[in-house]
């Protein structure tokens, strides 16, 4: 009975530690959940009167809503990609013996540490066509000025959304590499293996715990893309950058539709943990094959 009553003592102490996350979690995020979950269920300016499942279908047959989330998937797929390749990259530079590569590693975290409100007011000046920095340098050069939020607007939010998240990711995968034995190449070499039959066959598949965390992050801060296009290019041109949580934004503070909103929330947060899942999932089939 003794090893019982300790084992019951223990749990009980554990969970008076965790009381307060327990308590925070449950008021600042499954309660918001939960009510967003009521609300999605109503309609009128007020959301008091009861729509079943009226806002989930009219969410799923509304043409601006899958838009949304087209430009949301290819906005994600741009950043998951870059991330994960120019992460990588600058991971395994800054993890050979550089003179300095202590300070480089810090400047590429700044941006990371940095809100996203900063950054996006940052780009947004640097981008101007009229005043940015960017086309003076250009004009200075003798090349020809960009419209750069007119042309690309997608893809040129994408890239500083990568720009921002890049030092983290690369953080990441320093981790990784550190962490696979020294030993491991030592034998590459000796048996004849050249720097690029090492990478392929040592530090990639050795890194693919972390490649997987870095997507799955990844994925989800891009699906939850807000700050970029409300301050960048405000959803423009035309509907070119209109994010998901961008349109949810705006049916819910500019239409007032507060039950439409929060069914477009739901489904989002959904779609969210499917694709997580569906990545663990398959991160976890990698591991095993290999």
């Amino acid at each position: 009975m003794r090893p019982r009553t300790l084992s019951g003592r223990y749990a009980r102490t554990a969970y008076l530690f965790l009381l307060p996350a327990i308590l925070f979690f449950a008021a600042f995020f499954y309660l918001p959940i939960g009510n967003v979950v009521a609300t999605s269920l109503r309609t009128g300016p007020q959301a008091d009167q009861w729509n079943g499942l009226g806002n989930y279908a009219q969410a799923l047959a509304d043409p601006a809503v899958r838009h949304s989330f087209v430009v949301t998937v290819a906005f994600s797929v741009a950043v998951v990609v870059g991330s994960i390749v120019l992460g990588l990259a600058l991971a395994m530079a800054l993890d050979q013996p550089l003179k300095g590569r202590v300070i480089f590693r810090v400047l590429l975290l700044v941006p990371y540490l940095t809100s996203v409100a900063i950054v996006g007011l940052l780009w947004r000046n640097i981008l101007d066509p009229e005043l940015g920095v960017l086309n003076r340098v250009l004009g200075a050069a003798g090349l020809p000025e960009q419209q750069w939020l007119n042309t690309a607007p997608l893809l040129t939010i994408a890239a500083v959304t990568l720009w921002q998240s890049v030092g983290y990711t690369m953080v990441l995968f320093l981790a990784g590499l550190q962490g696979i034995p020294e030993t491991y190449h030592e034998a590459a070499k000796i048996d004849g293996a050249d720097a690029w039959r090492r990478f392929w066959r040592i530090t990639l598949p050795l890194l693919a715990p972390t490649t997987l965390f870095v997507s799955v992050m990844a994925v989800i801060s891009g699906l939850q893309a807000f700050g970029q296009a409300y301050i960048i290019t405000g959803g423009g041109p035309g509907d070119a950058t209109d994010l998901s949580v961008f349109h949810i934004f705006n049916v819910a503070f500019r239409t007032r539709d507060f039950g439409y909103s929060s069914a477009q929330s739901v489904l989002l947060l959904i779609v969210i943990v499917a694709f997580t899942l569906v990545q663990l999932r398959a991160g976890r089939r990698g591991e095993v094959t290999y």
